[in-house]
């Protein structure tokens, strides 16, 4: 599903960094998977709010976006990291500033810093084959209300699996976890569909 734009559901999202950087401070690496990332514009979001949190070590960062794209256009739209000027106007305007430079003719590009810890690929979540582990944190949106009940349960069980032990996975507000596997993570906090593995 392509549909999203820059900082959608952005208190989710600040939860979800805060609790990744606590996790993995001191580790030499931080990775995360942004799995659904449409054209690009969450795995950029969740990386500038990591670059604003992260200072000298953000370059610990690796940002893993993946998605399923008959079209086999995403990888390059998120690759190149350049939108029109009227898709990017509910960022905040000082992180705007910051973070994206002008092509000219109304597109921006995100900039070199942030575009260099994200690498896109493409995958399936319905493989069911986890595109690494270790995983600091996995954000899922927009992509599960997709499946079917059955499919949303054994996708989590893989997102479990590629998680790091403590590691933070990242759903949308309306995809409560299924109970059969709800022993397998805890709420981290009351209002963000935000789950710590267990």
């Amino acid at each position: 599903m392509a549909f999203t734009f820059f900082f959608r559901d952005l208190p989710v999202l600040e939860y979800a960094v805060e609790e990744t950087i606590k996790l993995a401070m001191g580790r030499m690496r931080i990775k995360v998977w942004d799995a659904g990332s449409a054209l690009g514009q969450e795995p950029y979001t969740l990386t500038i709010l990591f670059a604003e949190r992260l200072g000298a070590t953000f370059n610990n960062l690796y940002l893993d976006a993946t998605d399923y794209d008959s079209e086999n256009n995403f990888g390059d739209i998120v690759k190149l990291a350049t939108y029109k000027y009227e898709e990017l106007q509910r960022i905040p305007v000082d992180i705007f500033d910051k973070y994206f430079v002008s092509q000219g003719n109304d597109l921006y590009q995100v900039c070199d810093k942030v575009r260099s810890r994200v690498f896109f690929q493409y995958h399936d979540l319905l493989s069911l084959k986890p595109i690494g582990s270790d995983y600091a944190l996995v954000v899922c949106k927009n992509v599960l209300l997709h499946f079917q009940y059955s499919e949303r349960i054994e996708v989590i069980k893989m997102y479990h699996k590629a998680l790091s032990p403590g590691g933070y996975l990242a759903l949308e507000n309306t995809q409560k976890m299924p109970t059969e596997i709800s022993h397998l993570f805890e709420q981290v906090v009351p209002d963000a569909q935000l789950y710590r593995k267990i």
